[in-house]
């Protein structure tokens, strides 16, 4: 009589098992990228582009903290949310009735508006890119995004154009950074030893890559896709790991490419310094390169603020079906504003910036209190305490980014 156990796997239970494999490590590349690319959207490279332009290798220690506090705060958040199997809202309720809610409340909110601005951004890109009007550019931008979303695989479909979205920016940036030939040894000075330091330009940078949505967009992609719990850890720690040095290499190979043309003294229209870095490298080939560039980072901004926005309307248990057409209805609303005003009204944006410097350190509050205190919601797992206190050191940065904000928002209301 034949032993079950040691039979081997029919054809189509070793085909089962090869889909189910493949589908996870799609979603966990998803998941990665999802994080990388929507840190490096339109707003991203047109601030590298400005602090490089005025700091030269000094702003390559700015991207170096940020780097630092984008490692501190993911980290912590993809463990204790990939643990948890809870959207950051569900856990937020969870720790303090209504927190959560206020939390959703504030990301909706600014995902709206940067919403608006990832269109024109998909706009202006496409301008760049094929020289059609950019309003024009930005509906066909969501238009695209809406056909993602409303596929019959919509969640895979996600996966696959984010990384394939990441891949041709990365090999963009490098093919700049070559033509360009920054002095690579300066910048690698510079960056552990900077000949001036500046606040402000870190906070904004930490605010542009680690603020509101971008916050979750990677671990809510996680729990999307169901590759959560215990028995996920380690796939979860490896990924969060390489989606954070995803967004550091795009970033660092972007600030050496616009830094190979700023060491040569070329002149820079300050409106405008990454387009005209990349017109001064390459010429109108540049300038083509560049609305590729700028497209690509502003199509990958506007997927992962409509999935991340939505995901804050949602729990893990809402069908995909449910999901896609409340994606399909963020889009509509925020593809018409853009129509209708061509960019998000300056005040909002303010504003909305404002927002996403309280939205961290609430939310960065209700992770650590539950990777501290809440263990039950971690399914009894300790949380590593090196962790922990490196996630107390970037929260207590962010209280000071959120007080700073808040007295803009306060400045901007008695001034409106």
């Amino acid at each position: 009589m034949t032993d079950p156990a040691s039979t081997p796997p029919t054809a189509s239970s070793a085909e089962t098992t090869r889909r189910r494999t493949r589908r996870r490590r799609t979603a966990l590349l998803g998941a990665m990228f999802l994080m990388a690319t929507s840190a490096v959207g339109p707003g991203f490279i047109t601030q590298t582009a400005t602090f490089t332009h005025q700091l030269g290798a000094a702003f390559a220690f700015a991207i170096l903290v940020s780097v630092l506090i984008d490692v501190a705060v993911q980290l912590n958040v993809w463990r204790v949310l990939g643990l948890s199997g809870l959207y950051a809202q569900q856990l937020g309720n969870r720790v303090l009735p209504g927190a959560g809610s206020a939390l959703a409340a504030l990301v909706f909110f600014g995902g709206i508006v940067f919403n608006v601005g990832n269109i024109a951004g998909a706009g202006m890109g496409l301008n760049a890119l094929t020289g059609m009007d950019a309003r024009i550019g930005g509906g066909i931008s969501v238009v695209l995004a809406l056909l993602i979303f409303l596929s019959r695989k919509a969640g895979v479909t996600l996966d696959r154009v984010v990384v394939a979205c990441g891949a041709v920016l990365i090999l963009l940036m490098i093919t700049m950074a070559v033509t360009t030939a920054p002095p690579v040894g300066e910048a690698m000075r510079q960056t552990v030893l900077p000949d001036q330091v500046d606040f402000f330009v870190i906070t904004t940078l930490v605010g542009g890559t680690v603020g509101g949505y971008i916050t979750y967009a990677g671990a809510h992609r996680l729990i999307a896709s169901g590759n959560t719990g215990a028995e996920n850890i380690g796939a979860i720690t490896r990924t969060s790991v390489l989606g954070i040095i995803v967004a550091s290499i795009i970033r660092f190979l972007l600030f050496l490419a616009i830094l190979g043309v700023v060491v040569t003294g070329a002149s820079l229209a300050e409106d405008n310094v990454a387009a005209e870095a990349f017109g001064a490298a390459l010429g109108e080939i540049g300038l083509r390169t560049f609305g590729l560039v700028f497209w690509v980072a502003a199509i990958t901004s506007i997927l992962g603020a409509t999935f991340t926005s939505v995901s804050f309307l949602v729990t893990a248990r809402t069908g995909e079906r449910t999901r896609n057409w409340l994606a399909g209805g963020f889009l509509a609303v925020t593809g018409a504003i853009f129509l209708s005003v061509g960019q998000a009204p300056q005040t909002l944006l303010i504003m909305a910036g404002a927002f996403n410097g309280a939205v961290l350190p609430l939310g960065f509050t209700v992770i650590l209190w539950a990777a501290w205190r809440r263990r039950d919601l971690m399914q009894g797992r300790r949380h590593p305490a090196w962790l922990l206190v490196i996630g107390v050191l970037a929260w207590a940065l962010t209280l000071y980014m959120g007080a700073s904000s808040l007295g803009g928002l306060a400045e901007l209301w008695q001034a409106g």
